[in-house]
């Protein structure tokens, strides 16, 4: 049986560990209901862009496909929608997939359950399933944990972005944004994708591979979860007149998509991480209560056989002397 000494010393050692759990909880629940409070706020501004667009490049993606066909380049296929002619955004332009772009969101610390071992195994299937299907795959990484965990397996690492969660605004979306669309818009990648965490709730994370570019067709995602009595509605943005044209709105409105799409990401990612360190500070702070008293009555067992033992010891002397 194990010292008092030491059964002490454990004790103490678990109950320390407890209160870092217990402050990380505090934390991460703070900071969840402001990260909650964002993503609420933009959900429904990142999915009408989204919608929008849908609605305006629905007529133009055969055209797209078939510049794509022809062998057109990405330079100077934008130009305005006037007189019912169809014209493209470079950015909108669909080729075959033969070299795809993986942004992997991932974070800087660990003590957050699951949160990161989902995201890069999920990351790591999509590339090697990409991979022996003839594409070729490259990943831009955010997180430290992405990094280090990629940075082991060999792969084909384009860009680590650092220090995005440290200022998470609009500004950091646009200048990963910038990052992206660089190799983009020289033909150097078909795709973009994002693999990221969705936020449900602070217990439950859904790993998400999304195409950010060209952007998919039909309508978001949120609205095709709607009402069995919305098929075959016309989509309101379909009713809309446009001025000047479609492709001055295009200008402006695919820039503001990706860099909405990737700061709403970013958000979700970021809300995600706080969950399960919520949950799993939450969980740690749970074990080591239990933990605490299990060796709390080990310790009162020891301590009681070594006060009978001495008692014993006590009594059999006595005996000793009598006789």
């Amino acid at each position: 049986m194990p010292s008092l000494k030491s059964i002490r010393k454990r004790i103490s050692s678990v109950k320390s560990t407890q209160k870092i759990t217990r402050a990380m909880k505090m934390v991460a629940g703070a900071k969840l209901n402001k990260a909650q409070q964002r993503i609420t706020e933009l959900r429904p501004y990142a999915v009408k862009v989204q919608e929008v667009l849908s609605a305006i490049t629905r007529d133009a993606a055969p055209a797209a496909e078939a510049l794509a066909a022809e062998g057109h380049g990405v330079e100077g296929e934008a130009g305005a929608l006037a007189g019912g002619e169809k014209a493209l955004h470079p950015l909108l332009v669909t080729r075959p997939e033969r070299r795809v772009l993986l942004l992997v969101l991932t974070s800087d610390r660990g003590l957050c359950g699951g949160f990161n071992t989902n995201i890069n195994k999920r990351a790591e299937r999509e590339w090697k399933s990409r991979t022996e299907a003839g594409q070729e795959v490259q990943l831009a990484l955010i997180g430290r944990k992405g990094r280090d965990y990629f940075n082991r397996r060999g792969a084909p690492i384009l860009e680590y972005l650092a220090g995005v969660w440290d200022k998470l605004n609009l500004e950091t979306a646009q200048a990963v944004g910038a990052k992206l669309l660089a190799p983009f818009n020289k033909g150097e990648v078909d795709a973009i994708y994002l693999v990221y965490n969705e936020f449900k709730s602070a217990i439950t994370q859904t790993v998400v591979v999304e195409r950010l570019l060209p952007p998919a067709g039909g309508p978001a995602k949120e609205q095709e979860q709607g009402d069995e009595g919305g098929h075959g509605a016309p989509s309101a943005a379909s009713e809309f007149l446009y001025e000047p044209d479609k492709g001055a709105l295009l200008e402006r409105l695919v820039p503001m998509y990706v860099d909405i799409s990737i700061l709403r990401a970013l958000y979700e990612s970021m809300a995600s991480e706080l969950g399960a360190k919520l949950t799993a500070m939450d969980a740690a702070n749970k074990n080591a209560k239990e933990v605490i008293d299990n060796l709390t009555l080990e310790y009162n067992k020891a301590r009681q056989a070594a006060i009978t033992k001495e008692l014993m010891e006590i009594i059999g002397g006595s005996e000793a002397l009598k006789e």
